[in-house]
C-alpha cells in the first residue's frame, strides 16, 4: 500500500468555475441549431396564413410541386397521425385545418434543393382566405365563455374589512422571448423507415410524445437529439417545426433542414401572456395586510400550449411574498385569435408582480411609509401560509434578509452624468443635462421553483466513471444557462474526481430529465446528478473496502488501496438514478392546498433618470438581493441576474408586440425593441444563501426570479421620478409626458 497525492479537485461547488462552451461561444466556434448541415439536405420552407382569422377557401399546391428542383409539398391532409399537438391540451393543428386562427398559422410545408427554390415554391402555392372576424380582447372571449382554465382562490374571510384601502387596474403588454437564435431543425431519415431529429428545444421528450404521435410510428423509431440553442426563455418550450421537418425528411427520403428567418421566428413561438389586472387592498393602520381581491384575466391566443399551468401560477402569486389571511381570486386565460402564448421566464409571476407591488407603493404612500418599510411589515417567511393556497412555507424563504440586503448596496452617484450616451435622450442629443429628474423605486418578488400541482415532476441521470474520467448522460437541456457547468461541479464535489465530461443523450438512450424551465434544473437534475454521484462513491467504496474517493483513487485509513484506473479496469461502473423533489398536491377547489414544492423571493432597487417633457428613461443602475439557497457557481449566478435584469428592463420601458387584428406589425429586431449594451444599467448584486429543504448542497434555481421584480422597480422608479400613475407595461413615452 502506497500514500496517494490526495490533490485537491478545482471547480467544485461555491467556485466560479469556467464554462466548457464559453471559449467556442466567443470565438465563434460552437454549433448552434442554426449551423447544423449534411451533405444532399433538402431546404424546408413554410406557408403561414397572413390573417389571424380566415377560413382556407382553396389551397392550390400543384404550381409548387411541378417546379424544378421541389420534392415535398405537404398539407394537413399528409400528416400520417394525430392531426393536432400541444402539450397539456392536443389543440393545435400540424398544419392548418381549414381554418387559420392565428397570424402566422402554417398552411403547408415545401421541401427543395435550396433555399431560394423552397421560398419561391411557398409563393407559388395558391391560397385563397374568406377572412373571418377576430377575437382579440380577452375580457369579451372570457365573457362568451371562451376560456382554456378559470381558477378561483377564496381563503380567509369575505367579510374582513382593513381601514385602509387602495384599489388600481393593471395592464402587461405581449413580450417576446427575442431569443437570439431563430428556430431550426435538421431531419435525418435512417433509411429503415425511422428517423433521427436535431432541434432546439427545451424539454426534447415532451416534444417526442407530440412528434411520434402525428407521425404515427414507435417511439424507438424517432430518436430526439437536442443542438445548440441560441436562447430560450420559455420560447422552445412548445413545438414549432419539429413535425414539419420530421415529415418533410421521411416523405422525401433526404435530409432535410429548415431554419426560420427572424419575422418567422415572431410568428412560430409562443408568447408571454399580456393581462388584465383588478387589484383591491385592504389594510390596517399599520400597513399590514387584511384582505387582497383580485380579478384577472390572461390572453392565451389561439391554442392552449402551457396557459392552463400559467394561469395557476399567476393566481397563486396575486399577493407576492406577502402574509394576509384574506384572499379572494377570480381568474382565467381566454382563448383569442392573438397569437399563442405560453411559458415565457417568469411564468405567470411577471404579470402579477407588477400589479400588487404597484398597490404596495400605493399602500406605503397612503400611510406615509418607505416602501420597503411596508414591505417589511408584510414579509412571507418558513412557517407561514401561502396568502393564497395556506401552503405552510417549508424551508428557506429569506424576505427579510433580501430587503435589508438590498437597502444596504451603495447607490449610484447622485451627479448627473455629463455623457449624452448616458442621459435619457442617448446620442439622439434631446436632453439637456439640467432637464433631467432622477426616481428610485424598489419591488419584491415570489416565485415557486419546479413544477407544480402534483405534476410527477423528475429528471434521470446515468453517470459512468471510465479509466478517462466520469461521465454525466442526461437528456437536460443546456439553454445558456450553465447547467452543464453546474452537473459537472457538483460530480466533482462529491466524488473527488476532477475529469468530468457532460454527454447529451437522446431519446432512445435515457429517460426524461423534464423542461429546462420552471427554475428547475440545478435542483431537478444537479440532485440527480448529486444522489447518482453519492450512489457510485458509495458503491466503489464498499466494493475497494475504503473510507474515502479522492481524484487518484480509493483510501483506506490514509492508504491508497486502489487507484481509479484500477477501480475501472474490468469494466465502467454505472450509476442511475431518477429523482424527484417533494410531493406536491392539486389544490381544491378554491386553491387550497399544498401546490408547489418551494419558493424563492428576490428583492430589487432601480434608479432611473427621466426626460419628463419627452417621456425618455434612462435605467441609471439596478441592485438586487437573491435568495439563492446555496451559491453552487458564484459568477453563473451573477450572469443570470444581469440577463434577467435586462429583460426586465426591457419589459418596463421598451418590450411590446404591437397587433392590429391580431396581426403582428412588429415582428424584426428593427422594430421590436430589446435593451443594447447602451440600454443596460449597471448592476449590483448581493447573494443571500439560506439553504433549501431539498436540491444539492441547499441550491435554489433563480433563473426567472430576476426578472419578476426588476420591472416593476424600474416601473417604480419612473413614478417616483413623475409623479404618474403608470398602471401599464411597457411604460410609453407618452405615458409619461402625457401627450
Amino acid at each position: 500500500m502506497t500514500v496517494g497525492t490526495k490533490e485537491r479537485v478545482a471547480a467544485g461547488i461555491g467556485e466560479s468555475a469556467p464554462r466548457p462552451d464559453g471559449v467556442a461561444k466567443l470565438s465563434g466556434n460552437f454549433a448552434y441549431g442554426s449551423d447544423l448541415w449534411i451533405d444532399g439536405m433538402l431546404w424546408g420552407a413554410t406557408l403561414r396564413s397572413p390573417y389571424a382569422h380566415a377560413r382556407l377557401v382553396e389551397l392550390d399546391i400543384t404550381p409548387a410541386v411541378v417546379m424544378s428542383g421541389v420534392r415535398a409539398v405537404l398539407t394537413q391532409d399528409d400528416v400520417p397521425g394525430r392531426p393536432t399537438f400541444g402539450q397539456v391540451e392536443q389543440d393545435q393543428p400540424v398544419l392548418c385545418d381549414g381554418v387559420a386562427r392565428y397570424w402566422g398559422e402554417p398552411v403547408a410545408i415545401v421541401a427543395a434543393d435550396d433555399q431560394e427554390t423552397a421560398r419561391a415554391a411557398v409563393e407559388a402555392i395558391i391560397v385563397e382566405w374568406e377572412p373571418l372576424p377576430p377575437v382579440t380582447d380577452p375580457d369579451q372571449a372570457r365573457a362568451a365563455g371562451e376560456t382554456y382554465r378559470d381558477m378561483v382562490i377564496r381563503r380567509g374571510d369575505a367579510d374582513a374589512a382593513g381601514s385602509v384601502v387602495i384599489e388600481g387596474e393593471y395592464e402587461t403588454a405581449i413580450q417576446d422571448q427575442a431569443p437570439l437564435g431563430p428556430e431550426a431543425g435538421l431531419a435525418i431519415p435512417d433509411g429503415s423507415g425511422g428517423v433521427d431529429l436535431h432541434v432546439t428545444t427545451q424539454w426534447i421528450h415532451i416534444d417526442h410524445a407530440q412528434i411520434i404521435a402525428s407521425l404515427d410510428m414507435e417511439p424507438d423509431d424517432v430518436r430526439c437529439h437536442p443542438v445548440g440553442i441560441g436562447g430560450a426563455f420559455g420560447a422552445r418550450e412548445d413545438i414549432s417545426l419539429h413535425i414539419h421537418v420530421a415529415m418533410l425528411a421521411l416523405r422525401t427520403g433526404r435530409p432535410v433542414r429548415i431554419v426560420y428567418d427572424r419575422t418567422e421566428s415572431f410568428a412560430g413561438h409562443v408568447k408571454r401572456h399580456s393581462a388584465r389586472m383588478r387589484y383591491r387592498h385592504e389594510a390596517d393602520d399599520e400597513g399590514r395586510l387584511v384582505k387582497v381581491t383580485v380579478d384577472m384575466v390572461l390572453d392565451g391566443g389561439a391554442y392552449a400550449h402551457t396557459s392552463h399551468a400559467v394561469l395557476a401560477n399567476a393566481s397563486f402569486f396575486t399577493v407576492g411574498p406577502y402574509k394576509c389571511d384574506n384572499v379572494f381570486v377570480d381568474a382565467a386565460v381566454s382563448r383569442t385569435n392573438n397569437p399563442p402564448a405560453g411559458a415565457m421566464r417568469g411564468f405567470g409571476a411577471v404579470q402579477v408582480c407588477f400589479a400588487y407591488e404597484s398597490q404596495m407603493d400605493r399602500l406605503a404612500e397612503a400611510l406615509g411609509l418607505h416602501p420597503l418599510e411596508v414591505r417589511r411589515r408584510n414579509a412571507l417567511g418558513p412557517g407561514d401560509p401561502m396568502a393564497t393556497s395556506g401552503q405552510i412555507v417549508e424551508g428557506s424563504l429569506p424576505t427579510l434578509r433580501v430587503i435589508d440586503e438590498l437597502e444596504a448596496i451603495p447607490m449610484p452617484d447622485a451627479a448627473i452624468p455629463d455623457d449624452p450616451r448616458r442621459l435619457p435622450g442617448g446620442t439622439g442629443l434631446t436632453t439637456p443635462k439640467d432637464a433631467v429628474v432622477r426616481g428610485v423605486g424598489f419591488a419584491l418578488g415570489l416565485k415557486n421553483l419546479a413544477f407544480s400541482e402534483a405534476f410527477d415532476d423528475f429528471s434521470e441521470v446515468l453517470l459512468v466513471l471510465t479509466p478517462a474520467g466520469l461521465e454525466i448522460h442526461t437528456a437536460a437541456i443546456e439553454v445558456g444557462q450553465g447547467l452543464v457547468t453546474i452537473c459537472e461541479q457538483i460530480a466533482r464535489t462529491v466524488l473527488g474526481i476532477q475529469a468530468v465530461a457532460w454527454v447529451s443523450a437522446d431519446t432512445s438512450q435515457i429517460g426524461s430529465a423534464g423542461s429546462t424551465s420552471a427554475s428547475r434544473q440545478t435542483q431537478m437534475t444537479g440532485g440527480a446528478v448529486y444522489e447518482a454521484a453519492v450512489g457510485l462513491r458509495d458503491k466503489i467504496l464498499q466494493q475497494f473496502g475504503g473510507d474515502e474517493l479522492t481524484n487518484d483513487g480509493v483510501y483506506s485509513g490514509g492508504e491508497l488501496v486502489a487507484t481509479l484506473d484500477a477501480v475501472t479496469a474490468d469494466a465502467p461502473i454505472e450509476q442511475w438514478v431518477r429523482y424527484r423533489h417533494p410531493p406536491t398536491e392539486e389544490p381544491d377547489e378554491f386553491g387550497q392546498g399544498n401546490p408547489h414544492a418551494g419558493f424563492v423571493v428576490a428583492a430589487h432597487r432601480a434608479v432611473v433618470d427621466v426626460d419628463p417633457e419627452l417621456g425618455l428613461v434612462r435605467v441609471v443602475q439596478i441592485d438586487t438581493a437573491q435568495d439563492v439557497g446555496k451559491a453552487l457557481n458564484p459568477q453563473a449566478i451573477v450572469g443570470q441576474l444581469e440577463g434577467g435584469i435586462a429583460q426586465g428592463v426591457g419589459f418596463a420601458i421598451m418590450e411590446e408586440l404591437i397587433l392590429e387584428d391580431g396581426v403582428i406589425l412588429n415582428p424584426t429586431f428593427t422594430d421590436y425593441l430589446i435593451p443594447t449594451l447602451l440600454d443596460m444599467p449597471d448592476v449590483g448584486s448581493r447573494l443571500i444563501e439560506e439553504p433549501a429543504h431539498w436540491g444539492p448542497f441547499g441550491a435554489k434555481g433563480i433563473g426567472e426570479s430576476p426578472t419578476i421584480s426588476s420591472t416593476p422597480a424600474v416601473v417604480a422608479a419612473i413614478r417616483a421620478a413623475t409623479g404618474r400613475p403608470l398602471t401599464r407595461v411597457p411604460v410609453r413615452p407618452q405615458d409619461i409626458a402625457g401627450v
